[in-house]
C-alpha cells in the first residue's frame, strides 16, 4: 500500500506539473478558438500519451524483472509456493495508471482552461504573485545566507507542488521505517528460532535403523560435558503424551540439564525450574484458551501427573508443551534422552566438536545447528528491495520538483547570477528549498513508519499464533531513529543535486533575451 501511494504521488506530481508547464499552450489554444471542453481533449491527449507509453513499458519490465526478484528474494523458501505475476496484476497497471495520470491531469487543466486566454498566455507557468513573499521577506532579515534564505522560502511559492512531494518524502521514509524495522524484527526472530549464540550443535541419538549408543543416558551426557569447548549441555526427550480434556495426542518436549541456557523467548511468566511444571508455546495457549497458572493432566500409557502452567513462550507450534525432567520420571522412570542440545564457548569450532563425538559414540548423529531461518531471510529480503526502491521511487519525485521548479525560475535564476550569485550558491539554494521538505519529510514519516511496524509485526505474530514479546517489537534505538530522519534529507538531497547543479550551469543571457 506504500508502493502504491508513493507511485500515485510521483504520478500525479509529474503530470501536475506537465499541465502547468504548458499553462501557456492552452492560452494559445484558446485564442485559436478551441473551446474549454476541446482544450482539456488536447491536453489530456498529450500528457495520456507518454504515460501510456511510460505505462506499457513499465509494466512489460515489471513483468520481467520482477519474477527474477522473487525469485531471488524467496529462494530459501523453495519453489512449491508459486510466486509470480499474474495477468490481473499486469492488466490493473495498464489500466489504473492511465487513470491515474488522467485524475492528475484533470486538476490543474480544469483550473487553467477557466482562465482567458490572454491571462494564461500572460502568467505561463509563473507562480501566482505573492506566492512565498511574506516567508521571504521574513527570511531575508535573518542571519543565514542569502542562498540558505533564499532556497527556504522556494518550496512556499508552490505549495502544492512542494505538499505532493513532501507526502512522497514522508511516505518514503515511513517504508525505509518500516522496513528497517522488519530487518530488525526478522533478525531477533530468527536468532530466537534457531536459538543463535544458545545451541551451536544438536547430538541425536541413533534410531531404529540406525547404530545404537552403547553408552546410557548419563554417560552420553558425561561425555558430551567432557568435549573440549563444551559450556552447556539440555538433554532433551520428544514423547508422545495424552493431555485428558484437550487433546487425543500431544507432544512434549522433557528437559534435563542446562535449559535455562537454550534461549527459549518467555512471553509472560517465566521458565520452568522445578517439578510439574511446564511451559506452552503462544499457539498452543490459544489453541486451547489457556493462561499461565492453569493445570494440565499428563498421561503416558497406563501413568498420569498433574503440572502446571508456569510460562508462556513464543513458539508458533501448537501441539507442544515443555515440561521439565522430573515430570517425565513421574510418567516414565525409564525415560532416556532422544537429542541433546550443546551451547559452546565463543571460538570454539562446531565442525570439530561433531567429529570428536562421533569418534567417541558411532550411535550418536551430532549435527550443526542452523543459524537462518529461512522464513526471515524471505521477509529480510523483500523488505531490503522494498527499501530500495521505494527510497528511489521518492528520489525520483524530488528530482521531478526540482527539474520544474529550475525550469519555471530560468529567469529568476538568470537574474540572480547576473547580480552576482556563483554556481555554487545556485546549487546550495536548489538544494536547501529540498532539503527543508526532507527534514520535515523525515520527522512526519517517522512516526507513521514506527506505527505501521508495529501494526504489521503484531499482524504477523498474530497469523503465526505467536505472543508479541517485546524483543520483537521495541527494537528502535536513539542512533537509529536519527538516522531515519536523515534518510528523509538524503532521499531529497539527491534527488536535488542534479537538477541543482544543471541550473547553476544556465547562462545569463538565454533567460533574459527578452526582457
Amino acid at each position: 500500500m506504500l508502493g502504491l501511494l508513493v507511485a500515485v504521488l510521483i504520478v500525479a506530481n509529474v503530470i501536475s506539473g506537465a499541465v502547468v508547464a504548458g499553462q501557456r499552450q492552452i492560452g494559445v489554444l484558446k485564442s485559436l478558438g478551441f473551446t474549454p471542453g476541446q482544450v482539456m481533449a488536447v491536453f489530456l491527449v498529450m500528457v495520456l500519451l507518454p504515460g501510456f507509453a511510460g505505462c506499457l513499458a513499465g509494466t512489460v519490465l515489471g513483468a520481467l524483472v520482477a519474477q527474477r526478484l522473487l525469485d531471488l528474494v524467496f529462494a530459501g523458501l523453495g519453489a512449491a509456493i508459486g510466486l509470480g505475476i499474474g495477468r490481473p496484476v499486469c492488466a490493473a497497471a495498464l489500466l489504473g495508471v492511465p487513470a491515474v495520470v488522467v485524475l492528475a491531469a484533470l486538476v490543474p487543466a480544469s483550473r487553467a482552461h477557466r482562465l482567458p486566454a490572454a491571462e494564461t498566455i500572460r502568467a505561463g507557468s509563473a507562480p501566482r504573485p505573492g506566492r512565498g513573499q511574506a516567508v521571504q521577506r521574513l527570511l531575508s532579515g535573518s542571519p543565514l545566507p542569502r542562498s540558505v534564505s533564499l532556497g527556504l522560502g522556494l518550496p512556499f511559492a508552490r505549495p502544492g507542488r512542494s505538499a505532493m512531494t513532501l507526502a512522497a518524502i514522508v511516505l518514503g521514509v515511513a517504508a525505509v521505517t518500516l522496513a528497517t524495522g522488519l530487518v530488525q524484527t526478522m533478525t531477533a526472530y530468527g536468532d530466537t528460532a534457531q536459538r543463535a549464540g544458545h545451541v551451536h550443535s544438536i547430538v541425536h541419538v541413533g534410531r531404529p535403523g540406525q547404530v545404537r549408543p552403547a553408552l546410557g543416558d548419563a554417560a552420553i551426557e558425561a561425555l558430551l560435558r567432557a568435549q573440549p569447548g563444551v559450556r552447556h549441555v539440555t538433554a532433551d526427550a520428544w514423547i508422545d503424551v495424552r493431555l485428558p480434556g484437550l487433546t487425543s495426542r500431544s507432544m512434549a518436549q522433557f528437559l534435563r540439564g542446562d535449559a535455562a541456557t537454550r534461549g527459549d523467548v518467555v512471553v509472560s511468566g517465566r521458565y520452568i525450574a522445578g517439578p510439574n511444571e511446564v511451559a506452552a508455546p503462544s499457539a498452543f495457549m490459544r489453541r486451547f484458551g489457556l493462561r499461565v497458572g492453569d493445570r494440565l493432566t499428563l498421561a503416558l500409557g497406563g501413568a498420569r501427573t498433574q503440572a502446571t502452567i508456569v510460562g508462556e513462550v513464543m513458539d508458533a507450534a501448537d501441539d507442544l508443551i515443555i515440561a521439565s525432567w522430573p515430570t517425565l520420571t513421574a510418567l516414565d522412570p525409564a525415560g532416556r534422552a532422544t537429542q541433546y542440545e550443546v551451547g559452546l564457548a565463543p571460538g570454539a569450532d562446531v565442525e570439530r566438536f561433531n567429529a570428536a563425538v562421533k569418534a567417541a559414540e558411532p550411535g550418536l548423529y551430532p549435527r550443526t545447528k542452523s543459524r537462518a531461518d529461512q522464513n526471515s531471510v524471505a521477509v529480510i529480503g523483500a523488505a531490503a528491495l522494498f527499501t530500495v526502491l521505494l527510497g528511489t521511487v521518492a528520489t525520483l519525485g524530488v528530482f521531478n520538483t526540482v527539474v520544474l521548479t529550475t525550469r519555471e525560475r530560468r529567469r529568476d535564476l538568470a537574474m540572480l547570477k547576473s547580480i552576482g550569485m556563483t554556481p555554487r550558491q545556485v546549487t546550495l539554494m536548489t538544494v536547501t528549498s529540498m532539503a527543508l521538505l526532507g527534514v520535515a519529510g523525515g520527522l512526519a514519516g517517522l512516526p507513521i513508519g514506527v506505527a505501521a511496524h508495529r501494526v504489521v509485526v503484531r499482524a504477523m505474530l498474530d497469523a503465526a499464533g505467536l505472543g508479541a514479546p517485546a524483543m520483537l517489537l521495541d527494537v528502535w534505538r536513539g542512533a537509529s531513529l536519527a538516522a531515519l530522519v536523515v534518510a528523509g534529507v538524503a532521499i531529497a538531497v539527491l534527488g536535488a543535486f542534479l537538477p541543482a547543479r544543471r541550473a547553476a550551469r544556465l547562462t545569463i543571457a538565454g533567460p533574459l533575451r527578452t526582457e
